[in-house]
C-alpha cells in the first residue's frame, strides 16, 4: 500500500513537472490543452476528460477532449450550457452528469471539475470523469489545486503566445504589402529587416541587405538634412528629436537615382535606451513631377493668356482714339484681330476645361450619331488652306469612305489639332498630306508633314499633359502641350487608337484608327485615367 502511495505521488510530481515545462515553453495552444488534459485524466485515474474554454460571459466552448468518441461528443454540450461561474465558484447542476452518462452509454460515476484561474479570472474548466467514486484527502485537494494553477498558467501562456504569434503574422503581412518602404535597424544601425517596397527602392534584395550597416544600402546622392543618422545617434539621438525626416536623391544599387523621403523613428526600452530604429521610406518622384507639372501649367497658361490679352488690349486702346476710327479699313482689320484673339482665348479655355474633365473621369461624348468623317476632314482642310500660303495641303480620301458612329464635334477637334500641329511644326512650309484608308474593322486617317520631326525617345511622351518637345525648332512655336493629350483621349473614348511615326528633320505622320462598329452609348464619358499604352508604330 505504501508503495502504491509513493508511486501515486511520483506520478503527480511528474505531471506537475510537465506543466511547469509547458509554462515556459512555446508550445501551441492545442498541444498545451492536450497535454494538460491527458495529465489531469491520468492523475485522477479517469476514463474521459474535456477542457472547456470561456469565451465571454458564461459562454464556454469545447477546446480539447480525451476518451470521448466523436459520435457522442455533442452529448456533452449540455454540461457547457449549464455551466456558470458566479462569486468565484463553479456551478454545475449535478443531474447533468447522469444525463450525459445515459446519452453516451459511458460509465461515468464521478466528475471532477478543476477551474483554470489566472489572477481571479476564469479561463476555462477541466472536466475529468471517473468510472468509480472516491473521496479526496486534503493532500489530494492541495495537489489538484496546484495542478489547476499550473495548468491555468500554461494555458494562459499558450493563448498569449498564440495571440502574439497571430499579431506578428499580421504585422509581417502588413509590412510586406505596404506600398511604403519599411526598414528596421538595430541600435548599431545594422539592418535587421526591410520589406519588398524598400528593396525595390534601393535595388538591394532583403536577404543581402540584412546585417549590413544601413549607410551601405541607403546611399544619398543629395539629401536635405545636414547631419546623418549615424552622427545623430552618436550624439545621443533621440532625446531632442523624436523623429528625423530626410529627403533627397537616393542612389540605388545600379547607380540610378530616385527621389525618396525617409522618416526615422526611434523605438526605446522602458528605461529610454535605444532598441530599434524604424525607417519608413516613400518614393516622392511623383510629387516632384506634380510640382513640376504645376509650374509648367502656370508658365504655359500665363504665357498663352498673356499674348492674346495683350493684342486685344492694344487694338482696343487704338480703337478708343478718334483718329483710328476714321479709317474704316483699319478699324475692320483691328476688330477682326480682336475676334480672332478672342477665339484663341476661348479655345485655350476649352482645352483647359477638357483637360480638367479628363483628369476627373473622362472626355464626355454628348452628341453621338452617324458621322461623315470625309466631310469633317474636307471642312478642316479647307479652313487651314485659307490660313497658310507656305503649305500645300493634299487630301487623299477614297470615294467610298464609310460613315461611322461618334461625336462629330469631338472628331472635328481631333483633326483640327492634327492639321494645326502639322502646319505649326513645319515652319518652312512644304506638303501636308491627309490620307484615308478603309480596313475590314476600322478606318484610318493620317496627317503627314515635312516638318521638324520628333526624336524616337520623345514619341511616347508627346501624348502626355503639357509635354512639349524641347528643341530650337519647337521652342518658338506657341502652344500649351494639351492638343495631343486631348486628341488621344477623344480617340480612345471612341474605342480607337492613335500613333506617330517620325524622325528628326524628316517630318511626322500621325495616324488615327477608328472602329467601324462600336457601341458608343456605353463609351460616352468613359474614364480615360488608365489609357492603353501609346505605341510609336501601328500594330
Amino acid at each position: 500500500m505504501a508503495l502504491l502511495y509513493v508511486d501515486y505521488r511520483v506520478r503527480q510530481r511528474d505531471h506537475l513537472i510537465r506543466l511547469v515545462k509547458a509554462m515556459v515553453s512555446r508550445l501551441n495552444l492545442r498541444a498545451v490543452l492536450r497535454m494538460t488534459l491527458e495529465s489531469a485524466v491520468e492523475m485522477l485515474y479517469g476514463s474521459v476528460g474535456l477542457i472547456a474554454l470561456r469565451r465571454e460571459g458564461d459562454l464556454f466552448t469545447f477546446a480539447a477532449t480525451y476518451g470521448i468518441p466523436p459520435a457522442v461528443a455533442e452529448s456533452f454540450r449540455p454540461m457547457l450550457e449549464g455551466l456558470s461561474y458566479r462569486e468565484g465558484r463553479l456551478h454545475i447542476p449535478p443531474e447533468l452528469m447522469e444525463e450525459v452518462a445515459r446519452e453516451t452509454g459511458l460509465l461515468l460515476r464521478q466528475m471532477v471539475a478543476l477551474p483554470l484561474l489566472v489572477e481571479g479570472n476564469l479561463l476555462g474548466v477541466i472536466f475529468v470523469f471517473r468510472p468509480h467514486s472516491a473521496r479526496f484527502t486534503p493532500d489530494d485537494e492541495a495537489i489538484l489545486a496546484v495542478f489547476a494553477d499550473y495548468a491555468a498558467i500554461a494555458v494562459y501562456n499558450a493563448r498569449l503566445y498564440e495571440a502574439v504569434d497571430a499579431e506578428r503574422m499580421r504585422l509581417n503581412a502588413l509590412l510586406e504589402v505596404s506600398a511604403d518602404g519599411i526598414m528596421i535597424l538595430g541600435p548599431d544601425l545594422r539592418i535587421e529587416r526591410f520589406n519588398a517596397a524598400f528593396a525595390a527602392l534601393t535595388g538591394w534584395p532583403a536577404a543581402e541587405a540584412r546585417g549590413r550597416p544601413y549607410d551601405e544600402v541607403v546611399v544619398w546622392a543629395r539629401r536635405s538634412a545636414p547631419q546623418t543618422l549615424r552622427h545623430l545617434v552618436a550624439e545621443g539621438w533621440p532625446p531632442d528629436h523624436p523623429s528625423l525626416y530626410v529627403e533627397g536623391d537616393l542612389r540605388r544599387r545600379n547607380g540610378s537615382l530616385v527621389g525618396v523621403g525617409i522618416t526615422y523613428a526611434p523605438l526605446l526600452t522602458r528605461r529610454g535606451k535605444l532598441m530599434n530604429i524604424i525607417a519608413v521610406a516613400r518614393d516622392i518622384s511623383h510629387f516632384r513631377e506634380a510640382d513640376k507639372l504645376k509650374e509648367t501649367f502656370i508658365s504655359i497658361v500665363s504665357h498663352e493668356l498673356k499674348t492674346p490679352v495683350a493684342i486685344i488690349r492694344g487694338y482696343a486702346e487704338t480703337l478708343l482714339r478718334p483718329e483710328a476710327r476714321r479709317d474704316e479699313a483699319l478699324t475692320e482689320e483691328m476688330l477682326s484681330a480682336i475676334v480672332e484673339e478672342t477665339d484663341r482665348l476661348a479655345r485655350l479655355v476649352d482645352d483647359l476645361l477638357d483637360a480638367s474633365r479628363l483628369q476627373a473621369g473622362g472626355i464626355p461624348l454628348k452628341e453621338i450619331g452617324e458621322v461623315d468623317l470625309a466631310a469633317i476632314v474636307r471642312r478642316v482642310v479647307e479652313r487651314y488652306r485659307l490660313q497658310t500660303d507656305r503649305h500645300t495641303i493634299v487630301l487623299d480620301l477614297p470615294a467610298d469612305f464609310p460613315i461611322i458612329r461618334g461625336d462629330a464635334r469631338r472628331l472635328e477637334q481631333v483633326f483640327d489639332n492634327l492639321l494645326s500641329n502639322a502646319i505649326k511644326y513645319s515652319p518652312r512650309g512644304g506638303t501636308i498630306v491627309v490620307r484615308g484608308e478603309v480596313h475590314p474593322a476600322e478606318v484610318r486617317l493620317s496627317v503627314s508633314d515635312e516638318g521638324v520631326g520628333i526624336p524616337l525617345e520623345e514619341q511616347d511622351n508627346i501624348f502626355q499633359r503639357f509635354y512639349r518637345v524641347e528643341s530650337p525648332e519647337t521652342r518658338a512655336v506657341a502652344g500649351t502641350g494639351l492638343g495631343l493629350y486631348l486628341t488621344r483621349a477623344i480617340v480612345q473614348a471612341h474605342g480607337g487608337r492613335i500613333w506617330v511615326k517620325s524622325a528628326p528633320g524628316k517630318g511626322s505622320t500621325f495616324t488615327v484608327a477608328l472602329p467601324l462598329q462600336t457601341d458608343l452609348a456605353l463609351r460616352g464619358g468613359q474614364s480615360a485615367k488608365k489609357p492603353p499604352p501609346i505605341t510609336s508604330s501601328p500594330r
